[in-house]
């Protein structure tokens, strides 16, 4: 009895003994482990914390902004708001002096966003994109100013426009007593002026948005239209600016968006004075200027954000319904 009992299986000894491997054999191959409880809470905070961040910061203001547009406010004391209706609309369509100049203002800094900067910057990038040599620092020096702080670039183009010591007056000896050209105090001028600089820092940005677009072109297309006989810019015009149309179209919105936000070039060139009038300005203007009225300042940012979903509105649809047919 003891020989028998003592006697093992080869077979049966070859089997491991049950462990965790053992246990994890038998878990089928879909199955996923459940989280932890230390997981989860890094998950609600990684997840919870900016999404608490962007509702406060984002739209309990903006869903504030929309109903204090219907009031009038100092500021001081939730007592003081008074229920006006359309009243602050009514009064910046029809009384306020520097709101019909303001949006023709928005409507030349994006007319000339759209022809200067961006054709430049697509030039840019079709010549970059023939990788000449030295493309990593041409794309830098031309990008530098998008990373560049807008008021860095306010100060940088100030020294440019000084009517006593700036380049410009320098080069074309404007800087003579009695001859100076004040490009900023110019209400003639200092729109143009402030122009140039941000299509400076714009033309880097489009360059950038282009480059990227043409890296996702196809090489057979190019291939294929030089095999038919195309020279260069018939590939261009017929191949690739086709292919190039999601790429145009974020262009567009983009130019729309920074035209309608642009605020801190002008306020570092001259706080907003006349000849540089801007919704953004008005904005601020009206809510932390000396007579501060809130009421009046919302209305004019709903306008601004009315402008803003009028554009972003069909392009997010847009994007959306692409997304579902693929």
């Amino acid at each position: 009895m003891s020989t028998e009992t003592t006697t093992t299986n080869p077979e049966a000894a070859a089997v491991p003994p049950p462990g965790p491997a053992s246990v994890d054999s038998h878990v089928p191959h879909g199955h996923k482990r459940l989280l932890t409880r230390r997981d989860r809470i890094t998950l609600g905070l990684m997840a919870g914390l900016p999404t608490i961040l962007h509702i406060a910061l984002v739209w309990v203001t903006a869903l504030a902004s929309i109903a204090l547009a219907f009031t009038t406010w100092d500021g001081i004391g939730f007592d003081a708001i008074q229920w006006v209706g359309l009243q602050n609309f009514r009064e910046l369509f029809t009384q306020n002096p520097q709101f019909w100049p303001a949006v023709q203002h928005n409507v030349v800094w994006f007319v000339v966003l759209i022809l200067v900067p961006t054709p430049l910057g697509l030039f840019l990038a079709v010549q970059l994109d023939k990788k000449i040599r030295f493309s990593r620092v041409y794309q830098t020096a031309f990008f530098l100013p998008v990373v560049l702080s807008m008021a860095v670039i306010g100060f940088v183009w100030q020294l440019v426009y000084n009517p006593d010591t700036g380049l410009i007056n320098s080069v074309i000896g404007a800087n003579t007593p009695g001859h100076y050209i004040d490009w900023i105090g110019d209400p003639d001028l200092n729109l143009w002026a402030i122009l140039i600089a941000a299509s400076w820092r714009h033309t880097g940005y489009m360059m950038i948005l282009y480059l990227a677009g043409l890296k996702g072109v196809d090489p057979s297309l190019r291939e294929a239209s030089s095999l038919d006989g195309a020279n260069e810019w018939q590939t261009f015009k017929n191949v690739i600016f086709p292919v190039l149309r999601p790429t145009n179209t974020i262009v567009l919105v983009v130019t729309i968006i920074e035209s309608l936000r642009a605020f801190d070039l002008v306020y570092v060139f001259n706080g907003g004075a006349e000849g540089t009038e801007l919704l953004s300005i008005l904005v601020t203007n009206n809510i932390i200027g000396e007579s501060s009225r809130i009421g009046y300042g919302s209305a004019i940012a709903v306008v601004l954000l009315v402008i803003s979903l009028v554009v972003i509105v069909p392009y997010l649809v847009t994007t959306f319904r692409k997304e579902r047919r693929s």
